[in-house]
């Protein structure tokens, strides 16, 4: 017997209230700006600059351990991992131990440095600090605007690439999804006040690219319906292409979920943040693929000349297998 999340033949109709969904998505995305512009972003040492301090010691690393002996210090935004390596000997155990630069002060000093190192040989006598690293203000004002650029880039290049593959409306759909989920993700993390790193910024260009598959493979559908159907309203034709998809898209969604939630759970707080940005991004990408990018498709209309053969539909990149 196989598994359906979905029956097998649906004929929900999602376009009953086009402007509705499309005014939810709105009202959304200007709460997540407001919520940006108002709060900010709790940036990482990434963004804001701080310390990296590299450990070793013979003892086996206890990351909570670590954690509590920092805690009184004070220190803000604190992250400790332990690095692995298949060259390491058997007693050399490594941390990355990263602090967030304090209030007035590009780096952290070298009495803090020392606090550290003696609140960390109490609970680890043999521990010695191998190196000190610090990333100043203007690098992490570098970061800021690379990863700024990195995700319009790759915004941009969706942008370009669907209207190769189908038309112009379907690339500003795609486009309006991807900004759509974005500005949501950006949004969840400033009012949420969740660390935001370059973890973060791998994740968001994750999400792009997990929009976007399901995107495409909407559109791939509706682009066939077109051509099948060809007095068929474009309405029921978007309607039919969803429902034709909506297994695959909900079971991978499903699927994907599931891992990223046992990630979440289990995982650890390094990667935390990462996985929760993932989680947010699935659901908001499933749910625009639906009702953002198909809605805003629905809004501009598709030209169907059909007084010339199907296959020079769209342009010389159409029939392109992706």
């Amino acid at each position: 017997m196989r598994l359906r999340l979905v029956p097998q033949d649906t004929k929900w109709d999602f376009f009953s209230r086009p402007a509705l969904w499309l005014g939810i998505s709105g009202f959304m995305m200007v709460l997540a700006l407001v919520s940006f512009f108002l709060q900010g972003l709790n940036f990482g040492i990434d963004f804001r600059g701080g310390t990296t301090i590299r450990t070793e010691s013979a003892q086996m690393v206890d990351v909570g351990v670590y954690r509590d002996a920092l805690a009184p210090l004070e220190l803000g935004d604190v992250t400790i991992t332990e690095v692995f390596d298949p060259n390491f000997d058997e007693d050399q155990n490594v941390t990355m131990i990263r602090i967030q630069a304090q209030d007035g002060q590009e780096a952290v000093t070298a009495e803090i440095i020392e606090t550290i190192e003696v609140a960390l040989q109490g609970v680890v006598p043999d521990i010695t600090f191998v190196s000190v690293e610090s990333v100043g203000p203007k690098v992490s004002g570098e970061l800021i605007q690379t990863a700024v650029l990195a995700v319009l880039l790759a915004i941009g290049a969706v942008l370009v690439y669907i209207w190769l593959r189908f038309e112009w409306q379907f690339a500003l759909g795609a486009v309006a999804a991807l900004v759509h989920d974005v500005v949501l993700t950006i949004g969840v993390f400033s009012e949420l006040q969740i660390r935001f790193d370059l973890a973060i910024i791998a994740a968001l260009l994750t999400i792009v690219g997990y929009s976007l598959n399901d995107t495409v493979v909407v559109f791939d559908r509706v682009r066939e319906n077109l051509r099948k159907y060809k007095k068929m309203e474009l309405k029921e034709v978007l309607n039919l292409s969803i429902n034709e998809t909506l297994s695959r898209t909900v079971m991978t969604s499903v699927t994907t979920l599931l891992a990223l939630i046992s990630l979440f759970v289990l995982g650890g707080d390094v990667i935390r943040g990462f996985v929760f940005a993932m989680i947010w991004g699935v659901i908001v990408g499933t749910y625009s693929s639906v009702f953002v990018a198909s809605a805003v498709l629905l809004k501009l209309g598709v030209k169907r000349d059909w007084s010339k053969p199907s296959n020079t539909s769209g342009n010389q990149f159409a029939n392109i297998d992706a």
